[in-house]
């Protein structure tokens, strides 16, 4: 019972944060078509909050998290996201690779060359970017981390140089659109997933974005 309440709790944060873009765009938010909360099925402690777990047999097998062979050219430890696949790929050093699926907002079909993950973050504040306050004045002009946060329990910052780019590897707590074209925001993850990704990188790791089967330089 007590479960169930707190996944209740956390359900209706989401619907309340759900209008606000997770990078730097506002747009309209994809909506689960049947009973959100039958999507999860426990939490996983963290700190400061506990991460909603996620049902993933209501995922396509190939949005799941696994270990795939790969035989591409990059160097371990790199980020490989494939835009038209919607899935992300950790190199590793054995010919293989952490395999995740991921949603990709409009934000992430325009991103091109090589970036690096210039800061972490847990359980991330959000802030609208300049543009978003402009088009929408309402806007909160920060949101405090937690699971009502679009950034979800995760966020990777990249950067070219010494410049944020604005684009972010991030949690969601919708996790009906993995594997989907989003309106907005950047590359979305299941919070236990993006937990998982930000253990395993450090900053300084290169993050390369692939679409029809080529860098986009």
């Amino acid at each position: 019972m007590v479960r169930t309440m707190n996944i209740r709790r956390i359900l209706i944060a989401a619907m309340l944060i759900a209008p606000l873009a997770a990078c730097n765009q506002r747009g309209p938010v994809t909506v689960a078509a049947d009973d959100d909360s039958a999507w999860y099925i426990g939490t996983m402690p963290d700190k400061p909050y506990d991460v909603p777990l996620v049902d993933k047999s209501r995922l396509d097998p190939k949005y799941r998290r696994q270990v795939v062979s790969y035989t591409g050219p990059e160097r371990p430890g790199t980020i490989v996201v494939n835009i038209d696949k919607r899935q992300l790929a950790l190199v590793q050093e054995d010919g293989t690779a952490v395999q995740y699926g991921v949603g990709v907002g409009k934000l992430g079909f325009s991103w091109k060359g090589e970036a690096r993950v210039g800061r972490k973050g847990v359980w991330p504040d959000w802030s609208p970017t300049t543009t978003m306050v402009s088009l929408n004045p309402d806007l909160p002009r920060t949101r405090k981390g937690g699971v009502d946060n679009p950034l979800g329990a995760r966020a990777l910052y990249l950067y070219q140089g010494n410049r944020d780019i604005l684009f972010r590897i991030h949690g969601t707590n919708e996790p009906w659109s993995i594997g989907e074209q989003m309106s907005s925001g950047c590359i979305r993850m299941l919070n236990e997933d993006i937990v998982d990704l930000y253990e395993r990188v450090p900053v300084g790791a290169a993050v390369l974005v692939k679409r029809n089967g080529k860098y986009r330089a």
